[in-house]
């Protein structure tokens, strides 16, 4: 399917539904008569920090919920996000390393410099503790989806309420809620030597609930040095210690080790797909983590008027690499937590109101030491750097969420943030230096509720995102320019948005073809002022001065009679630079300028979809079969506008069983089979942002997975969580 005039499809579609949100939203549904009756879930919403209907809160939201979740590889988050408007999750070589953006934040992070394996500009939560640093940038190392029981994703500026990297947010909620005692192992086999096998065990003790999670996966890689291999270890135990209470206890470590195949230019990946980039082969580079985490989350209602939430983390990592021609040794500690108060009240019979003024804080910090490679890619005899790179992110915010009867309700917020970075170099101390950026960003939203299940909203918020540690790393242009350990020409994003959107669930009578039909439409509009810019595939960044954005997301969920569904994803976003001039000095062209006004942003295509066609045959108990288009248009790679990653779209075919078939009493089996990119389609799951140009060929792509297959089998002993 070409998809090249993508866009218009997206906005024919627009014309005739409004976009969707979870099918999590409708919790319970019955029928007396011709009367629907629901109930709308009450929704933890990390974008305001305490529970609230996902229909009152005027941002653009989507719940993933847990048969969502079943069913997939896990190694990785493409496949829970791709039913997200707006977000664009993508495998840069079929494991856990991911290339997302949402709303083109986050888009810069693929590329060369410090970038496999993390993103940028995008909050990432797991059980309220920060997998994202206080720099902005978040490792996937102890993400594993298939041991999620939720997902929260916030599209919309959180910035007034996160601060720092809020280009949206995505919270994982992995703690199981259950009642019964329950042990589920799971083995699972897929193409190119995937193997994963999980164990996950829970019990009660008392009030509270003691949860075990193990899972190993190996996989061989499609491409040349693209091996992976991971162990991770989750334990959490929930319980309410009094009648107002909830306490949370969460410790998780990994190791995780994955080879880096690297980029290829346009005609290597015409004549060779499968082949590894030739530095990154020779070099053999690779990313060795070893980390884990103890955090506690505690939640306390004084009384029905006060209340407060706290969090407290602490996690220490060891990282090593083999990168860009030296071995790499990072000892790292990541410590911090916040505080939050609330305060509920009545203002008047008609008007509510609830008040939260809360502290984030958190700080990293520990010894870099960069070798030499050995003949053997090893650990090498030369110490070429010794330093220290510290960062602190602390932000102070106050909300204000007041309710005028049942319809109406206004969300104010505003936040400080101060983001501190110093590096300390034991060699040379003349590069030793310290910066700060800090910021302002304030929030202001509106809901009117047309029905309990029917709502309009608009907001107009602030965004701020630092540059990333190594992004402060000054251009390689020693002898002509002055070095600074932390580059002083870049400066925060500063983003300014405004969206208007709708939220609809509807219930039909049992009579009816259609069941439930459920939409969320998203407009927006984006002003970004210095833009943060790589070159050079990442090795150095500056920014642009000024850059708009502007989209429509849509988003459906229908349920019909017969056993289908219907799923769908739509986005379209319109990207460019309103004023950038790049200084081309670095290419020894001295005095000159380009001007890039009116192109088109690098790294964020214009559309992408997803559609699902879902069959549960009534009377074959919890078995479906569903096929599953997804399309992502081109996009250029780099600023000039010159060179352009083709579109494509994939077609692929899942079948099981989405409940537990019982074997015996007390026994039951789940099993799926997938097969991806049916077509056997060839296309490039990421790209390189500006990258290299060798030999007068830019290295650019990095090929997706070709055909292949995935088959899991588990067994449930009593309920599953």
């Amino acid at each position: 399917m070409n998809i090249k005039h993508g866009k218009y499809l997206v906005l024919a579609m627009l014309c005739s539904l409004t976009t969707a949100f979870s099918q999590n939203a409708v919790n319970q549904q019955s029928t007396v008569g011709d009367t629907a009756i629901y109930q709308l879930q009450q929704i933890t919403v990390t974008a305001l920090r305490y529970p609230e209907q996902i229909v009152k809160v005027p941002l653009a939201i989507s719940v993933i919920g847990p048969e969502q979740l079943q069913n997939t590889r896990g190694y990785g988050m493409e496949e829970a996000l791709k039913f997200v408007p707006g977000v664009l999750a993508q495998s840069r070589a079929g494991n856990q390393d991911l290339r997302i953006t949402i709303r083109g934040f986050g888009a810069r992070g693929a590329g060369d410099r410090s970038n496999a394996g993390t993103s940028r500009g995008i909050r990432i939560l797991l059980d309220g503790a920060p997998e994202t640093e206080p720099d902005g940038r978040t490792a996937f190392d102890l993400i594993d989806l298939s041991l999620a029981q939720r997902i929260e994703v916030i599209r919309s500026n959180a910035s007034a309420v996160w601060g720092n990297a809020s280009g949206g947010v995505i919270n994982i909620i992995s703690a199981p809620d259950f009642e019964t005692p329950y042990l589920s192992p799971q083995a699972l086999n897929g193409s190119f030597g995937l193997q994963k096998y999980t164990l996950q065990t829970g019990a009660r003790v008392g009030e509270a609930r003691l949860a075990l999670a193990l899972t190993n996966t190996n996989f061989e890689g499609w491409r040349r040095n693209s091996t992976s291999e991971r162990t991770l270890v989750n334990i959490s135990m929930l319980s309410n210690p009094g009648e107002r209470t909830k306490l949370g206890v969460y410790l998780i470590g990994a190791k995780n080790k994955f080879l880096i195949p690297g980029p290829l230019s346009q005609a290597q990946f015409d004549a060779d797909p499968q082949q590894a980039n030739a530095t990154y082969l020779s070099r053999n580079e690779r990313r060795y983590n070893r980390l884990g985490r103890f955090s506690a989350t505690l939640d306390h209602d004084l009384n029905d008027t006060h209340g407060f939430s706290a969090l407290a983390f602490a996690e220490p990592k060891y990282l090593q690499r083999s990168e860009r021609g030296t071995f790499r040794d990072f000892n790292r500690y990541h410590v911090g937590g916040n505080v939050a108060y609330r305060f509920r009240q009545n203002l008047s019979p008609a008007v509510k109101s609830i008040f939260q003024v809360g502290v984030d804080e958190a700080y990293q910090d520990g010894a870099i030491l960069f070798y030499s490679l050995s003949p053997t890619n090893g650990r090498g005899s030369t110490l070429q750097q010794n330093k220290r790179e510290g960062a602190n992110t602390l932000g102070a915010f106050v909300q204000e969420e007041l309710s005028f009867g049942q319809s109406w309700s206004v969300l104010l917020g505003a936040r400080y943030s101060d983001v501190k970075y110093h590096t300390q170099d034991f060699i040379n101390t003349a590069l030793n230096s310290e910066k700060s950026f800090a910021k302002w960003t304030p929030k202001i939203g509106v809901n009117f509720r047309l029905s309990p299940a029917h709502s309009f909203y608009a907001n107009l918020g602030g965004g701020i995102e630092v540059p990333a540690g190594n992004e402060t790393d000054p251009a390689s242009t020693f002898g002509q320019d002055q070095v600074y350990a932390i580059n002083p020409l870049l400066d925060p994003i500063q983003s300014t948005t405004v969206e208007i959107g709708t939220k609809h669930v509807l219930v039909a009578p049992a009579a009816k073809f259609l069941r439930s039909f459920s939409y969320e439409v998203a407009a927006y509009g984006i002003n970004i002022k210095d833009d943060i810019i790589p070159y050079r595939g990442g090795r150095f960044y500056f920014t642009a001065g000024k850059t708009r954005r502007y989209g429509l997301e849509l988003g459906t969920n229908g349920h019909f009679d017969y056993g289908l569904s219907l799923q769908a994803a739509l986005s379209y976003a319109r990207s460019k630079y309103v004023d950038y001039q790049v200084d081309s000095v670095h290419y020894g062209r001295a005095g000159r300028f380009a001007d890039y006004k009116d192109n088109k942003v690098a790294g964020v295509p214009e559309v992408f979809y997803n559609f699902a066609l879902r069959f549960e045959p009534p009377k074959l108990r919890s078995a479906y079969i569903e096929i599953n288009l997804q399309g992502v248009g081109e996009y250029f790679v780099d600023d000039a506008n010159l060179t352009k990653v083709p579109s494509y779209s994939l077609l692929n075919l899942t079948a099981g069983f989405h409940k537990p078939v019982p074997l015996t009493e007390g026994l039951g089996l789940r099993a799926f089979f997938a097969i991806n990119n049916l077509s056997d389609k060839k296309y490039a799951g990421s790209a390189f942002v500006n990258p290299d140009v060798v030999n007068g060929a830019p290295l650019f792509l990095e090929p997706g997975l070709p055909r292949n297959y995935v088959i899991g089998i588990s067994f449930v002993g009593s309920k599953t969580p």
